[in-house]
């Protein structure tokens, strides 16, 4: 049996995600709809789709259900990522309904792809865009005679950085690097072996 399942995600805690679910409840009964389940979180867009539980949504989500949420932005970081979202839900037959952008999307709706393919395109004018201003920005700086890219030199931090005094000692005792890596507890030895180098670490007398 078909279900319908209602999105609700705010950024902070001084957002209330009791709004939206009045919204969406208020929607649904104008429509004689009933929703039969709330994902609801609160949580950065920045977070990742498992954070954002938007990966718990799409595992719950079935052929036929309906997925509603108050706007677009609660699905995703980008616009990018949103119209993927939304495209991927309607290619498994999964209707999704936006109460700000007044859209009601599913596969077989004429309406439905058509504005699926302009959200397409405005992804992509959205991505060309981003990557004009970059490269319109880089070139800037280098005419302003501003070197880009790290300096020479510039050692990024490591995860071995916090046990970088172990590794001396361990080094001291002549172990192989892939003993030396399950003794502190890596599964990667030539990352170690290769962070050594780097450091040009030296050995700790014990």
């Amino acid at each position: 049996m078909s279900k319908i399942v209602a999105y609700l995600r705010v950024s902070t805690d001084k957002q209330d995600l009791n709004h939206q679910k009045l919204e969406l409840l208020e929607f649904a009964r104008k429509k004689s709809l009933s929703i039969d389940e709330f994902v609801e979180i609160t949580i950065s867009s920045r977070m990742t789709s498992k954070q954002r539980r938007i990966d718990e949504l799409l595992e719950r989500l079935n052929q036929a259900d309906t997925l509603i949420v108050t706007e677009l932005s609660r699905l995703g970081r980008s616009t990018a990522e949103v119209i993927s979202l939304v495209n991927a839900l309607a290619k498994r037959g999964i209707r999704v309904i936006v109460l700000k952008q007044n859209l009601d999307i599913s596969q077989h709706d004429m309406n439905s792809k058509v504005a699926l393919t302009l959200f397409s395109l405005f992804s992509e004018l959205e991505r060309d865009l981003i990557s004009l201003r970059t490269k319109e920005a880089l070139a800037s700086k280098k005419r302003g005679g501003q070197i880009l890219g790290k300096p020479i030199g510039t050692i990024q931090k490591s995860k071995f950085d916090k046990d970088v005094e172990k590794i001396k000692e361990l080094l001291g005792y002549g172990l192989s690097m892939r003993k030396m890596a399950k003794v502190l507890g890596y599964t990667n030895h030539i990352a170690l072996s290769t962070y050594i180098k780097k450091r040009n670490l030296k050995i700790k007398e014990v």
